[in-house]
């Protein structure tokens, strides 16, 4: 039930009301208004508190902006609205006076108890649209009746407090979208000037100092003028006219063609650029935003650049591993074949042994493209040329600013590898500090980039190779025994061109046809002289240097036929052994000599019958074979070679 109002009249001075409100509030703003007047309030209604709030709607909250009660400051006032006079006020958004008895009303609200307070009157505070920004209040210890006076006197410290706080508000606003227009324009990559009229430079932005290559106070005051070049004063000069003459609100334009512009340390540059007008106080503004395109160009050079050293490389890649196949039908090559389709199923690690220049790095590709790996890349690593100083960051890559030079993060070859396999040629080269860290790779599938915390986990195949006795490294403690044991799960011995001169015809004439083709020359052939003299060379450089050596003999060939004079080296030949290592016996000899023999009648059939037994002339087996047909007519009548009938 309601109480009846007390008819007790409320002695209101209103004059002297308003006076301490003019006198209180005028000359304050912000939190001092507020103080002032909600004390100002309660002398001029002799209460016993008053206090003004704004209204936090998200967690229906009011929170004090200035608290009087009983002659005291109270700060850092909050309280929820439900279930208190105040909610009323604000979700009535009107005037509410309970002018006695309150506590009747609400008997479970605290502050009510707390204070002893008998009577409240509070009012909303609204903005233009009615949305509710706060809410003023008194409340007394005795009853405060009911008199239009006193409410009207109420209603013009409401009126006075929602104006402030929405004044408050505004400039808060005005500071918020000040912010991010200042975030906007400072975070932009492009180079933003504000230029007056007489296009002197009024404000840039951090991304200027970085196109102009200069601390912002070197541009800021300096007429704009000074930088352009190449005609860029009068062009800016034209597309002012032209903005001025345009209406608000379009007064903006792309500059045809950009600007040229001159750093203050004299280096130029072009820039794309765009210009528009505003006007501040009567007073017209450009903004000028710049990019300096000298960067993208070069980027764009250097992307061309690599395109065509791409498209360069790959078609030298597709020469390359023309014929790259495994050559050999050697006893030794087949057991190489043998062993390779035995591991490349599998995911164990191969440890491919064998002296240089016999094909290992041959051998791993073909263990890769024989996996299930093969559709991942294959990474190459050559231990042995990397300084020591970066072979960690070629292993595992580094973050930016890991060490002097990183200007960038980088990948290393693990991360580029994953889920396929890396190479590691010259694996013996390591030194003993990677060969742990090479290890835990192995072990546990994790690194650490250079100069991060960050843990990489990744999935690789490890094909390890070297020419060097790593089990006698191991004794002499050059090399790991725990990493020695984890690379050698599976070791494939690559047989030198010695432990397989059966292969070396086959390997010469692939080599023939391939730098044949490569340098645009006929066919050539080898004759049975080359192929001997090939066979007793000792090949200390293996597969590589025969290849070298009928590179050097297609180049220096001058008929149909390899010029093995230059190419090859002038050595004895190397002494026969039998393969318990003794001298051949004379038979063994005189065997070589029958082989050579039939080798070279075999060649020599081969020719005739290919031209019809024709010998001479410009389609006859000698010009095919590049010898003299004298010397073939002398060849085939010692060989026994005559035409069927």
């Amino acid at each position: 039930m309601i109480p009846p109002e007390p008819t007790v009249p409320l002695n209101v001075d209103e004059d002297a009301a308003l006076r301490a409100i003019l006198e209180g509030t005028a000359t304050e703003t912000g939190e001092r208004f507020f103080a002032a007047l909600v004390k100002s309030l309660a002398q001029a209604l002799n209460t016993h508190g008053a206090w003004v709030t704004e209204y936090l709607e998200e967690c229906r909250t009011l929170r004090a902006l200035a608290f009087w009660l009983d002659g005291k400051w109270v700060h850092g006032y909050e309280t929820k609205i439900d279930g208190t006079p105040c909610e009323e006020v604000v979700v009535q958004a009107r005037l509410i006076h309970y002018p006695d008895r309150i506590f009747e009303i609400y008997p479970n609200e605290p502050d009510i108890q707390k204070t002893g307070a008998v009577s409240y009157m509070g009012a909303p505070l609204q903005d233009a649209k009615g949305k509710i920004l706060g809410h003023l209040a008194v409340l007394d210890t005795k009853p405060l009746p009911k008199e239009t006076r006193a409410e009207a006197l109420f209603r013009i410290f409401a009126a006075r407090a929602s104006a402030e706080l929405q004044r408050l508000r505004a400039e808060a606003d005005l500071r918020e979208r000040e912010a991010k227009l200042g975030r906007l324009v400072d975070s932009a990559m492009d180079a933003i000037l504000e230029l007056d009229e007489a296009l002197t430079v009024r404000r840039v932005n951090p991304a200027a100092e970085k196109v102009f290559r200069c601390p912002s106070d070197q541009i800021v005051g300096q007429d704009f003028r000074r930088v352009l070049t190449g005609g860029g004063v009068d062009k800016l000069l034209q597309l002012i006219r032209q903005l001025d003459t345009m209406p608000e609100g379009s007064r903006y334009l792309w500059i045809p063609g950009g600007l040229q512009a001159r750093c203050p340390s004299g280096e130029s540059f072009q820039a794309e650029a765009t210009l528009s007008r505003f006007e501040l106080h009567q007073q017209p503004f450009y903004t000028l935003i710049l990019r300096n395109v000298n960067d993208r160009m070069e980027a764009e050079r250097q992307i061309e650049s690599l395109r065509v050293e791409t498209e360069y490389l790959r078609e030298e890649l597709k020469h390359f591993r023309e014929g790259e196949d495994l050559i050999g039908d050697s006893p030794a090559m087949r057991r190489v074949k043998r062993d390779i389709e035995q591991v490349a199923g599998t995911d164990a690690a191969v440890l491919i042994l064998g002296e240089t220049g016999t094909g290992k790095e041959l051998i791993a590709r073909a263990v890769h493209a024989a996996s299930r790996r093969r559709e991942k890349p294959m990474v190459t690593l050559n231990c042995g040329a990397i300084p020591s100083t970066l072979i960690e960051s070629e292993f595992f890559g580094h973050e930016k600013g890991a060490f002097t030079g990183a200007t960038q993060k980088r990948d290393g070859r693990f991360t580029l590898a994953d889920g396929g396999s890396i190479f590691l040629d010259e694996v013996g080269e390591l030194p003993l500090d990677m060969q742990v860290k090479l290890l835990r790779v192995l072990q546990e599938g994790e690194f650490e980039p250079v100069g991060s915390s960050r843990t990489k986990k990744v999935n690789v195949r490890v094909i390890a190779a070297t020419n060097r006795d790593l089990h006698q490294a191991v004794q002499e403690g050059k090399f790991r025994a725990d990493l020695y044991y984890r690379l050698n799960v599976f070791p494939l011995w690559m047989p030198s061109l010695r432990e397989r001169s059966e292969d070396i015809p086959l390997l010469a004439a692939a080599f023939v046809r391939r730098f044949s083709q490569r340098m645009g020359r006929p066919a050539l052939s080898l004759t049975a002289d080359d192929v001997a003299r090939l066979k007793s060379y000792d090949w200390p450089g293996n597969v590589r240097e025969l290849q070298n050596v009928i590179e050097r003999a297609v180049i220096t060939s001058s008929g149909a036929t390899v010029n093995l004079d230059r190419a090859l080296p002038a050595t004895e030949p190397r002494a026969q052994t039998a393969p318990g290592g003794a001298p051949r016996r004379d038979d063994d000899r005189i065997r070589t000599a029958r082989e050579l023999e039939d080798l070279e009648r075999q060649n020599l059939l081969r020719a005739l019958e290919a031209c019809d037994w024709r010998v001479s002339g410009e389609n006859g087996a000698a010009r095919k074979l590049g010898m003299n047909p004298s010397t073939l007519t002398s060849r085939m009548k010692a060989l026994g070679l005559k035409r069927p009938k």
